[in-house]
């Protein structure tokens, strides 16, 4: 199920735990139900939108966080060790951390809390702090369970939710106002900016040395963005290293074409206040021929590194890596290969050629012909700085590649190698030391992440073929009914579903119809898919409650860890009405031959798997022919921020104008099923989707036999 539930109750838990022990920040990670993952839930003190970096974390990459769930126990970690623990290599500035896993009575585990302190914090936890954290960690789990049992589960959204704390005080219109007039009379610049750099406030003096005499051009937007000159990774560096240390940070700037400022950055708990100066000082200029400053090849390293850690499949890692590694080393090409089968393949590339490409992509690994093969082979790597030394030993690649410099770097993991990375120059390069450690260092982030994106993707491809194996192939062609059904799987993350349908014929004429949506994207929700599909066969017949009722029985019994959504209906083509069941399942919208949109009031049970006698109450509709009944999964029409009520809202509407527009065209369902997908924009999809469409028609009809035809 794609939607989150509830996570604004655990506000409450991460503002004390930051406030009783003196923090400045604070995270909550929740476990991804059925998953390894660790996905961001809340965040306090930094801004969630750029949490998105790390907002889902493997519990196999090594950090402090997934130390913390694994171990079931507070870990903590100064600012100085940082980088050597891994702690999380999104961020390499000082501060200190502690993780706390949430874990209930029971014993589950349903996440971790961290608060960040600034590096000045002592080297150790207090006994007061730890007991504060796991104060917090206690109340957030016991909650998580509570919610859980009542069949009400919590799970982080598609988004982090930004917690704000509650103001010690708000000034009065007038106090705010004086304010105002206290900065403008200052000489020099100020200006109040949110967490994420949005500029909130600014005087006239902050207006005029930033070269503009209005103040409001620089507001709803972060300096940098206003400003093309501020535009560099160094100074957005600078910001992200001060929210983070809540330490001051002082830095010059040239404003084009010769004024130097200086900027003074004051970190706070909303946000950071700003003064600028002029300033007799000059900025210092970069080295000559220097291609990229050293603090902006840390920035896109360190980006890439904490982008690894959620990097799901090969591709994500390919794209990541070009995105990041190309423009931080000033490089125009770059090929990442994998071991397969005793050679090397290509996963991707870019800056090359499809002819350079499939030139090498199979490369054997025995008696390697190249050097990529060479330090798959030995383990080291090699660096060509010009097309001379490329020569010597391999005198075709010049040619074919176009390239004049080169950086040959194993993938190796767990003692083997994975693969190879090459990074390439269109003119003679001179790589540093500092550029060959670098490289070395990415190298090893890059084999982890390569190494986990193919079991994952061996993974998805089972699961995909399980999931393919488990939906009906093909929909029985009924007589009186039209019907039509769609599955589409997700387009971001990771694509594998539990959302499930089935028309089911019954041997007194009836027709059976479910549609359900088990929680998770993972192999496990494939599977408990195919246990609920073949439960609800079993039962197909009976009544709509008593067929809800066996399968939570059984569901209950399995105790799978993943709770389901179902919404049964038994429909008499030949009376024209329908008799609805659902446990926990969006309710229907039912299209009447008049062109009306209703929502049946249909009372809703438990979800599946959670209570062994919960009762599924039943309802009566009517259908008659030319009206059209719509059961659909949530991710039809969830999207972030968007209340239920208004999602269904616009369904109805959607599928009123998509059903006049295929009526006035003399178009079927599967039209209608179409057009409704177009007209929902689902092209870009976290969560699958499945709807059916029901639309009687002839009740005389439905007494002929039943044949199949391709759904």
């Amino acid at each position: 199920m794609g939607h989150s539930s509830g996570v604004e109750a655990l506000d409450r838990f991460l503002v004390d735990a930051v406030r009783s022990t003196g923090g400045h920040s604070g995270v909550i990670y929740l476990l991804a139900p059925g998953e390894p993952v660790l996905l961001l839930a809340s965040v306090l003190g930094l801004p969630a939108a750029q949490a998105v970096t790390w907002s889902r974390i493997s519990l196999d990459t090594p950090m402090l966080l997934t130390q913390a769930v694994r171990d079931r126990r507070l870990r903590w970690q100064h600012s100085q060790e940082n980088q050597q623990a891994g702690l999380s290599p999104s961020m390499p500035y000082p501060f200190a951390i502690a993780q706390t896993p949430l874990i209930s009575e029971d014993g589950t585990c349903w996440g971790a809390l961290g608060v960040i302190w600034s590096p000045s914090h002592p080297a150790a936890l207090s006994p007061a702090e730890r007991a504060s954290l796991e104060d917090a960690a206690g109340g957030a789990a016991l909650l998580l369970r509570r919610a859980a049992d009542a069949g009400h589960p919590m799970t982080a959204g598609r988004h982090a939710r930004q917690v704000t704390p509650p103001r010690t005080r708000t000034p009065s219109h007038e106090e705010a106002l004086a304010a105002a007039d206290f900065t403008e009379r200052l000489p020099e610049g100020c200006c109040g900016l949110r967490l994420d750099g949005t500029v909130v406030h600014a005087n006239s003096a902050a207006a005029r040395l930033l070269g503009t005499d209005r103040p409001e051009e620089l507001l709803g937007a972060p300096l940098w963005e206003r400003l093309a000159w501020l535009n560099d990774p160094v100074h957005t560096d600078r910001y992200r290293a001060s929210l983070m240390s809540r330490e001051p940070k002082t830095f010059l700037v040239l404003r084009p074409p010769d004024q130097s400022l200086r900027f003074r950055l004051f970190p706070g708990a909303s946000g950071i206040s700003v003064r600028i100066t002029p300033s007799d000082e000059r900025p210092a200029a970069p080295a000559r021929g220097e291609t990229a400053t050293q603090d902006s090849v840390l920035q896109r390293v360190t980006q890439l590194a904490s982008a690894l850690t959620q990097a799901i499949g090969v591709q994500d890692v390919v794209r990541l890596v070009a995105d990041q590694v190309l423009p931080a080393f000033d490089a125009q090409g770059l090929v990442v290969y994998v071991t397969e089968g005793g050679r090397l393949r290509v996963a991707g590339y870019r800056g090359y050629t499809a002819e350079a490409i499939d030139h090498f992509d199979g490369t054997p690994l025995e008696s390697p012909p190249n050097p990529a093969a060479q330090v798959v082979h030995d383990r080291r790597p090699q660096f060509m700085e010009s097309t001379g030394d490329m020569l010597a030993h391999y005198p075709e690649i010049p040619d074919v590649t176009g390239k004049a410099a080169w950086a040959f770097l194993p993938l190796v993991t767990t003692g083997h190698a994975v693969g190879c990375f090459v990074l390439s120059y269109e003119r003679p390069h001179a790589f540093t030391r500092d550029e060959r450690t670098v490289l070395t260092s990415l190298a090893s982030l890059i084999s982890q992440a390569l190494d986990r994106a193919r079991l994952f993707d061996a993974k998805q491809q089972l699961a995909r073929q399980l999931q393919a194996g488990l939906l009906p192939h093909e929909l029985p062609a009924l007589p009186g009914l039209d019907v039509a059904a769609r599955y589409l799987p997700a387009t971001r993350g990771m694509d594998i579903g539990g959302d499930f349908y089935d028309v089911i014929p019954l041997d007194n004429g009836d027709v059976a119809v479910v549609i359900g949506d088990v929680q998770g994207h993972n192999v496990t929700a494939a599977a408990l898919m195919g246990q609920v599909r073949t439960a609800v066969h079993a039962s197909a017949g009976e009544p709509p409650e008593e067929v809800l009722g066996r399968t939570n029985r059984l569901l209950t019994d399995l105790d799978p860890g993943l709770f389901t959504s179902c919404l049964y209906i038994q429909l008499d083509v030949t009376r024209c009405r329908a008799v609805v069941a659902t446990a926990g399942h969006p309710p229907p919208l039912l299209r009447h031959p008049d062109g009306r949109i209703t929502v049946p009031d249909v009372p809703p049970g438990p979800l599946l798997g959670i209570e062994a006698g919960a009762r599924y109450p039943e309802v009566e509709l009517p259908m008659p022919p030319g009206s059209v009944l719509l059961l659909y999964t949530d991710g039809l029409v969830e999207r972030p921020g968007l209340d239920p009520d208004d999602a269904t809202d616009a369904l109805a509407r959607d599928l009123a104008a998509a059903a006049e527009r295929s009526a006035g065209l003399g178009g079927t369902m599967d039209d209608l099923a179409d057009r409704l997908l177009r007209t929902r924009h689902t092209e870009n999809r976290d969560d699958d989707i499945a709807l059916l469409l029901l639309s009687p028609s002839d009740p005389a009809a439905a007494q002929e036999p039943a044949a199949a035809r391709p759904s």
